[in-house]
């Protein structure tokens, strides 16, 4: 990745124009040409950094993990904070917001051109996601910190990844029907952490 600030702007600029790219005309657009001149940069200045289509979606899509990770670490923060009296409604609302506004994230899940690279990055992505949801659950006194709970939190991570993808598969605004389903499927889930684990606050 680059150091200096104006090879960071120039890359960004880069990505901002793959993303263009890739919302109005799919993944087959992303060639080192097509962004290179939708970028207005010379092929040389992104072979740099982006020497193939391969690389090219793999930064596309290590910006968007970045973000929902980001989202994610808001809510470990906030979450002692704010009592929330429904956690799951309040996660699966902010992260059906997120896609609903991040185009080129559908573009590239719901494509067809996902590297292999992108994928593993993805099955690392969602662990750091179910550690993030551990730790919610943990700064709203409702689990342990142990082995269990980091199995349960991928568990729920990787349902309610599949269930939203479905969603917004079906419609650009996400089936409410199917989102209110995927939040009383984790809700009960949830309920049943909390039995399972009792109230540690009062161990």
């Amino acid at each position: 990745m680059p150091q200096q600030a104006r090879s960071k702007a120039r890359l960004a600029r880069v990505l901002e124009a793959a993303e263009r790219l890739l919302v109005d005309e799919g993944v087959e657009a992303l060639t080192t040409t097509r962004v290179a001149a939708e970028a207005k940069v010379s092929i040389g200045s992104l072979y740099q950094y982006l020497p193939d289509r391969d690389a090219i979606i793999d930064a596309l899509a290590s910006g968007y993990f970045s973000k929902l990770e980001a989202l994610m670490e808001g809510f470990v923060q906030g979450a002692a904070e704010q009592r929330w009296e429904d956690p799951v409604g309040v996660l699966v609302d902010a992260y059906a917001g997120l896609y609903r506004t991040e185009h080129g994230f559908r573009a590239l899940w719901f494509g067809s051109g996902l590297t292999e690279r992108t994928r593993a990055a993805d099955r690392e992505h969602k662990l750091r996601m179910a550690d993030g949801i551990g730790r919610v659950l943990l700064a709203l006194g409702v689990a342990r910190d142990d082995d269990a709970l980091g199995r349960a939190c991928h568990a729920a991570v990787l349902t309610a990844d599949a269930l939203a993808q479905e969603a917004f598969r079906r419609s650009p605004e996400g089936d409410a029907e199917l989102l209110e389903e995927a939040k009383v499927m984790l809700r009960g889930y949830l309920a049943a952490l909390e039995e399972r684990y009792g109230d540690p606050r009062g161990q």
